[in-house]
C-alpha cells in the first residue's frame, strides 16, 4: 500500500472548493445559492483505495457532480443538513444517521447553513472485489445498499469508531501511516463491516451457508489460468492441467464457483487488465492493454470493463 497523503484547505472562495472536492473522473462545481458568504475549512487523508475527510461548510451552496464517482461515499454527520438529488429520490443526511452513496450516478448536493460530517471514501473496485471474494463468484453492478445506517446501533458505533481511528491513525504522521500492514488491514475491515452489516442487493446470498471448498481439479484450473494468463489457451488445456474432462471441469466451475471456466478466466483477466491500466505510464493505449490480456475487440472490452468496474477504460488510464 503506498504511503498516505495528506491535503488541507480552507477559504471562502465557491471555485476554489471546486477545485479541491473534484476528482479528475468525477468533478464538481459548487455554487453559492443567492450569492450567500460561504466558508469551509477540509482535511483530507488519502491511501490508495480507501480515503477520509473532515470537513466543515458554512452558507447556503450547491454542490454539482458533473459525472459519476467511482467510489462508495459514508457521510458521518455531526452537524447540519445536506441533501443528497438523485433523478429519482432525494436523500436527506442528518446527524445520528451515517449516510451512503454509491456514487454511481451524478448528484446534486444542497446544504443550507453550517455543516460537518466526516466523509469515507472507498474505490469501487475494492468494495467490488471483497464481495466477489466474500460470495465465491464475480458481481458486478450496482449492489443497490440502503443509504441509511443508524450510528447508535452496535454496527453503525463499530463503523463510526473504526473511522474514527483511521482518521486520528492518519492525521499528522500517526501510527497508521508508519504501518501499512495495520492500515491495509484497517481498510479491509471497514469495507467487510459496511457489506455485512448494511442492507444490499446481495444481503440474502451473503446470509447462505458458505459453500463447501472446491474440489482439487478446480483449484488446478485456476492455478493453470493464472500462470498463463496472458497466453491463448483453450478450455481443453485447462482441462488437461486440471487431470480431468472438459465437462468434469464445466461441473466443477458450476458447482463451486457459479459459473464456467472460460468465464472465470475472462474475468481474471479483466481485473489483470483493470491492474494494468491503473499503473500505466501515459504511452500506453486501452487497445495496447486489451490485447495484452486477450481481448480483441476494443468494443466490447469498453462495455464490458464498464459494467465492471464502473467507469470507461479510458478514464482509469488517465
Amino acid at each position: 500500500m503506498s504511503a498516505p497523503t495528506q491535503t488541507m484547505a480552507s477559504g471562502s472562495d465557491p471555485d476554489q472548493l471546486s477545485e479541491i472536492l473534484s476528482a479528475p473522473r468525477s468533478p464538481i462545481k459548487v455554487v453559492a445559492l443567492n450569492k450567500s458568504p460561504v466558508a469551509f475549512r477540509c482535511n483530507f487523508l488519502a491511501t490508495e483505495a480507501v480515503s477520509v475527510a473532515d470537513c466543515v461548510y458554512e452558507g447556503r451552496l450547491l454542490f454539482k457532480r458533473e459525472a459519476p464517482s467511482d467510489k462508495m461515499m459514508i457521510f458521518f454527520p455531526t452537524r447540519g443538513k445536506v441533501v443528497f438529488k438523485h433523478p429519482q429520490t432525494s436523500i436527506e443526511s442528518v446527524p445520528g444517521h451515517c449516510t451512503i452513496l454509491e456514487g454511481q450516478s451524478s448528484t446534486d448536493t444542497l446544504l443550507f447553513g453550517t455543516r460537518r460530517h466526516m466523509v469515507l471514501f472507498i474505490d469501487r473496485a475494492k468494495i467490488m472485489g471483497h464481495l466477489s471474494h466474500m460470495l465465491g463468484r464475480t458481481v458486478s453492478g450496482n449492489i443497490g445498499i440502503y443509504p441509511h445506517l443508524d450510528l447508535a446501533s452496535n454496527p453503525g458505533l463499530a463503523l463510526l469508531r473504526l473511522v474514527e481511528q483511521f482518521y486520528s491513525g492518519l492525521c499528522e504522521d500517526g501510527p497508521l501511516s508508519k504501518s501499512p500492514l495495520a492500515l491495509a488491514s484497517l481498510c479491509d475491515t471497514m469495507t467487510y463491516l459496511i457489506l455485512e452489516n448494511c442492507l444490499h442487493r446481495y444481503t440474502n446470498a451473503l446470509a447462505q451457508p458458505a459453500p463447501g471448498p472446491a474440489p482439487r481439479h478446480v483449484k488446478w484450473a485456476i492455478d493453470f489460468m493464472q500462470e498463463h494468463l496472458a497466453e491463448p489457451i483453450s478450455l481443453n488445456d485447462i482441462a488437461v492441467a486440471a487431470k480431468v474432462s472438459a465437462r468434469t471441469l464445466q461441473q466443477g466451475f458450476r458447482q463451486f464457483r457459479n459459473t464456467s471456466p472460460i468465464a472465470h478466466l475472462r474475468e481474471m483477466r479483466m481485473v489483470a487488465a483493470h491492474q494494468d491500466l491503473l499503473h500505466s505510464g501515459p504511452k500506453r493505449t486501452v487497445a495496447d492493454v486489451a490485447a495484452k490480456w486477450g481481448f480483441m475487440h476494443p468494443g466490447r472490452f469498453a462495455a464490458e470493463y464498464q459494467k465492471r468496474f464502473g467507469r470507461l477504460p479510458s478514464r482509469t488510464l488517465e
